[in-house]
């Protein structure tokens, strides 16, 4: 294909969707990389459609969007009050899935619904339990929220020529998921069973850590993005703790921090860790006390390793006892993990609950304000990765932050 300078409807274009929206407790940025669009064929909304016409790359634009054009609208008929019986627990073969305030289920969990069917693996909410009964929220999670949506414009090519093909509807995609990070009306979110924070390895973590693994946990696109969003929150003169660190920090390299500690439980990797000025060997599943003074840091980042604390809300106290007021907590992971030492609710979660079970660690704190969550999905994967081309797309990245009262 040969590139061309403007849009037309004749083009392929890569685009890049930021939609920004607010929930009573955070702000969110959800954005989405949709690789060749077809100006043709793919479903757009009207007012996108036009304005990407004529269109060069770089360019950003600013959407007028009505959150119906994105979603379906929020309607009060789509909350029903049912039965408990009328929830199937079966879920998977081999376990029981017991609703839970604010969580969310595939709709074909429900029975006695006209037109739900068992295949349907739409989302709905828990939203009320009382006495034998459940009252269900079928709207889109994002429904009733205010969007913002930008679009920047990537690469332009000439389509090559039609021999029809499947359609893409781009708005369902960067739709599909975002909404599910947050609380349900302020109702905090049930994450807390009994056996949420077990694990299949229960052994000591000093065991399972003893032999270092010089291994990257995400691929590199998805490196630079968690780089770069420590970018953008750290500053240069920062005294900063990286928590459950390893032999890389991801901090990048012309952001010059006062000092940078690590804390971890391998300590061959720590000391391979060239960016750290010092590091601590300590397992915070054993004993969650950080051995720092407090208001001794600026920011605590913690990368792709939230999902092995099995008792989080001691720790979050702790980073907030030895921040500055004002200083940041970052939290950043993947889809990515070690299956055998995560807790179980990690794994039960859709991609986006998990930012919600992140979000409700802050919450729950009450240390915390200006909470943010951030997602970026659709990227592509480098070409000398080893999964690549079985997988195309990088391993997508979701972030939540805050600043310490």
């Amino acid at each position: 294909m040969r590139e061309r300078n403007q849009i037309t409807s004749e083009s392929m274009v890569d685009l890049i969707f930021n939609l920004k929206w607010k929930s009573d407790d955070a702000n969110h940025t959800d954005s989405y990389q949709a690789s060749q669009v077809n100006m043709w064929r793919d479903f757009l909304p009207p007012a996108l459609l036009d304005m990407l016409m004529n269109q060069e790359a770089g360019e950003q634009l600013q959407v007028p969007i009505e959150t119906r054009e994105a979603v379906a609208a929020f309607s009060s008929r789509n909350l029903f009050d049912i039965k408990r019986t009328q929830f199937d627990c079966t879920l998977k073969p081999d376990s029981v899935a017991v609703p839970r305030l604010g969580r969310f289920y595939p709709k074909g969990m429900l029975k006695g619904l006209n037109g739900i069917f068992s295949a349907n693996v739409q989302p709905f909410r828990c939203v009320g339990l009382d006495n034998g009964h459940m009252t269900v929220d079928l709207n889109h999670p994002l429904a009733g929220k205010e969007l913002d949506l930008s679009v920047v414009v990537g690469k332009i090519e000439a389509k090559s020529i039609e021999r029809g093909g499947t359609s893409v509807d781009w708005m369902e995609n960067l739709t599909s998921g975002p909404g599910k990070q947050a609380r349900w009306q302020t109702q905090p979110t049930d994450y807390f069973s009994s056996d949420a924070f077990e694990r299949d390895d229960e052994q000591p973590d000093e065991q399972f850590y003893q032999q270092p693994r010089y291994v990257h946990h995400i691929d590199g696109t998805a490196r630079e993005v968690v780089k770069n969003t420590y970018g953008r929150l750290l500053t240069d003169g920062m005294q900063v703790l990286d928590l459950m660190s390893s032999w890389d920090s991801h901090i990048p390299t012309n952001r010059h921090l006062d000092q940078l500690v690590g804390l971890g439980l391998n300590k061959k990797e720590l000391e391979r860790n060239s960016q750290l000025n010092g590091f601590h060997v300590h397992d915070l599943n054993k004993d969650p006390t950080l051995p720092f003074e407090a208001n001794a840091f600026d920011a605590v980042v913690n990368t792709v390793s939230i999902e092995y604390l099995i008792d989080p809300l001691p720790v979050f106290k702790e980073v907030s006892r030895i921040l500055k007021p004002g200083g940041y907590f970052i939290v950043t992971f993947s889809n990515r993990w070690f299956p055998t030492k995560s807790i179980k609710i990690w794994q039960e979660l859709h991609e986006y609950e998990r930012m919600g079970l992140v979000l409700e660690y802050y919450l729950r704190t009450g240390d915390f304000k200006d909470l943010q969550t951030y997602s970026i999905r659709g990227l592509p994967r480098p070409h000398d990765d080893k999964y690549f081309p079985e997988m195309w797309y990088s391993d997508p990245v979701y972030a939540v932050w805050g600043r310490k009262r």
